[in-house]
């Protein structure tokens, strides 16, 4: 009985072992190479991921680059996954890349999220509540919308472009998330016309007074460009790295998770991953879900590795 046991004990160790070699991931998916824009919600929620990954054992690497470069950077397996499709802002931007199948869906990951022009609340009050009051106060206005980084504002472009709008001879100020929202905070001291893009999540909703524009259905989609955000990655790479892939469709943010963890980076100037830290630290329940089905990169259990890793 005492050998029959002993043997038992030996065969379960040794199917335990095989199980966990059997679960480690292929070392071609060591390093995760992730992208996002220079968004501050994508900087954040890449953060996140970059974070969590780390602690499982992975080389997760992130870099800053146009939305234009990052597809092509996953069409040419030179990236591997992008959090921050927006839909419907985004569809021009993503269709070639769906039509050919080069670029996969893997899950949304938030919802709720909102993108469109954006006014002051004096000036909503002055009468510019819609895409088409705009021209009526050209000259306020001085014919600019102020939008962020180069690549990203081609739906201001197409809305300035479209007649119906009479916004002939304006221009899209392009600079950056944070040199946009400089030039609204500057502007709204000085109780001056700007018309700029908004968006929620984002910590501006909250430090700034200002309204979305009605009339923009046509670019942004209904309801104040009412969005979705979903986690993009390369053809095949789901299946060349399940464990990844796990994790993708189990990371999913909230509204108010984003515009607090957000906040680390904007107010806090906090850097991505350690804004991340501390978001995650200060909801270390999400790991549950976050981390259902996932293991280490060698194999062991993820949410026991992640909060050792973490001191959680």
């Amino acid at each position: 009985m005492v050998r029959m046991l002993a043997n038992g004990v030996c065969l379960a160790a040794l199917m335990l072992g095989a199980h966990a070699a059997q679960a480690a991931e292929a070392e071609q998916c060591r390093a995760v190479r992730m992208a996002e824009p220079g968004w501050n919600d994508l900087a954040f929620t890449t953060g996140v991921a970059n974070v969590l990954l780390g602690a499982l054992g992975y080389q997760p690497q992130s870099s800053v680059l146009g939305i234009n470069v990052i597809y092509e950077g996953m069409k040419n397996n030179d990236l591997d996954l992008f959090l921050g499709y927006w839909d419907p802002a985004m569809v021009t931007y993503y269709e070639p890349y769906k039509k050919d199948g080069t670029v996969e869906n893997v899950r949304v990951n938030l919802e709720g999220a909102k993108y469109t022009f954006a006014v002051p609340t004096y000036v909503w009050d002055a009468g510019v509540k819609d895409f088409a009051d705009l021209h009526k106060f050209a000259d306020r206005f001085g014919k600019k919308m102020y939008g962020i980084e180069p690549g990203s504002n081609q739906l201001m472009m197409d809305a300035i472009a479209d007649p119906s709008l009479g916004l002939d001879g304006w221009q899209v100020v392009e600079s950056s998330e944070a040199g946009m929202l400089s030039e609204v905070g500057y502007e709204i001291k000085e109780k001056q016309f700007i018309v700029f893009q908004g968006w929620a999540p984002h910590p501006m909703n909250t430090m700034y007074d200002f309204k979305y524009l009605t009339g923009g259905d046509k670019f942004f989609g209904p309801n104040f460009g009412a969005a979705t955000v979903t986690t993009q990655v390369r053809k095949g790479y789901l299946q060349q790295c399940p464990n990844v892939a796990q994790f993708l469709k189990n990371l999913a943010f909230d509204i108010d998770f984003e515009n607090v963890g957000m906040g680390y980076l904007i107010n806090d100037g906090m850097k991505p991953e350690d804004g991340a830290l501390k978001a995650i630290t200060l909801n270390k329940n999400r790991l549950d879900a976050w981390l259902a089905g996932v293991t280490t990169f060698d194999g062991k259990p993820g949410l026991a590795a992640v909060k050792e890793k973490l001191g959680l």
